[in-house]
């Protein structure tokens, strides 16, 4: 599934208390997205990570009674899922990475809904997430009665319109946004080694665009970007951004959209239709329509988009409605 279609799901799997397990590559926002579905879906959540957890976190502590004999005695996050009042969601992250005896712990949560006596509360949904074998994440697997468990099994694919309106939610740079519009296979160029460095992600492309809106000195740009995302990536963005300083202006667009500078480059026109989408507002945007009609169609289109996304009263604007029922372009907004 796409990150906006997991999100979804989530949402109907948390109402319905279904337990539903999210795989997929290291970095491309599992946990993200279940924690936005909890939010979405307006229920408390609790993350737990197995892999650093023993099995009495999940089944209690043993503890003597009086007459002689011995219960179990749940603390910490069991006992908040035992008393759990509201909707609550339990996030089991990284749980392929946990050994096998806390699996098993799990397991008996995640079917029987109780642990040594005690009931879950009917207000509690599972929720987990592992990465697979292939990605060398120390991944041993998951036991097969586990891995029934789950009502659903679904892996999370990585899709650039999708993180394209996540990195205009969360203020990423606009030209990282523009290179990955023009690089979108970086995006998802995740490479397992037992080498020490990065390799492009989600994650770890957020953690460039992170540094930059920082403030990063430019002379750190390239030993940054190379520990973030890997060498390859640090050499074709620095490349990029060295094309993109060198755009026309948005002031020289606005006062001459039909006289200013259009690039020929591919990278130069994803770059400065993403720098149109971040600063249109309803005073500008008639002139950028205008340069927007000298643009390749592909590029005009990812403009409005973004803008679209940045700021859905656009579409109210009388501008926007003249572009979009003149120009073929529209139809795919």
């Amino acid at each position: 599934m796409k990150p906006k279609d997991l999100s979804e799901y989530l949402q109907f799997a948390i109402r319905n208390n279904f337990p539903v397990l999210i795989t997929g590559k290291p970095g491309i926002g599992k946990s993200d997205i279940a924690t936005q579905a909890a939010i979405a879906a307006e229920a408390e959540l609790i993350i737990s990570h197995p892999v650093v957890s023993d099995p009495t976190d999940y089944k209690g502590l043993p503890f003597p009674t009086k007459n002689g004999t011995a219960d179990f005695l749940p603390y910490g996050e069991l006992h908040q899922i035992i008393t759990a009042q509201k909707k609550t969601v339990f996030f089991l992250d990284d749980l392929g990475q946990a050994p096998a005896s806390v699996q098993a712990a799990c397991m008996q949560l995640l079917l029987a809904r109780q642990i040594n006596g005690h009931q879950i509360s009917d207000q509690v949904t599972f929720i987990a997430a592992t990465n697979r074998r292939e990605d060398k994440a120390a991944v041993s697997g998951l036991l097969e009665p586990v891995k029934s468990r789950f009502a659903a099994i679904v892996e999370l694919e990585v899709d650039t319109d999708d993180w394209v309106k996540w990195a205009l939610a969360h203020h990423m740079p606009t030209e990282l946004i523009a290179f990955v519009r023009f690089r979108p296979e970086l995006l998802d160029n995740f490479e397992p080694t037992k080498e020490i460095r990065n390799s492009p992600t989600p994650r770890t492309i957020a953690f460039v665009g992170k540094q930059i809106t920082a403030g990063l000195p430019e002379k750190f740009e390239f030993e940054a970007f190379k520990g973030a995302a890997g060498e390859a990536f640090a050499i074709e963005y620095r490349a990029f951004l060295k094309l993109y300083r060198q755009l026309p202006s948005l002031e020289e667009i606005v006062l001459n959209p039909t006289g200013a500078p259009v690039p020929t480059e591919p990278g130069a026109l994803f770059a400065i239709s993403s720098a149109l989408a971040h600063k249109m507002t309803d005073q500008n945007i008639d002139a950028i329509c205008m340069y927007l009609d000298r643009l390749p169609v592909e590029n005009s289109v990812s403009c409005m988009k973004d803008a679209v996304t940045r700021n859905s009263s656009i579409c109210n604007n009388r501008a926007f409605i003249e572009w979009e029922a003149s120009s073929a372009a529209g139809i795919l907004i």
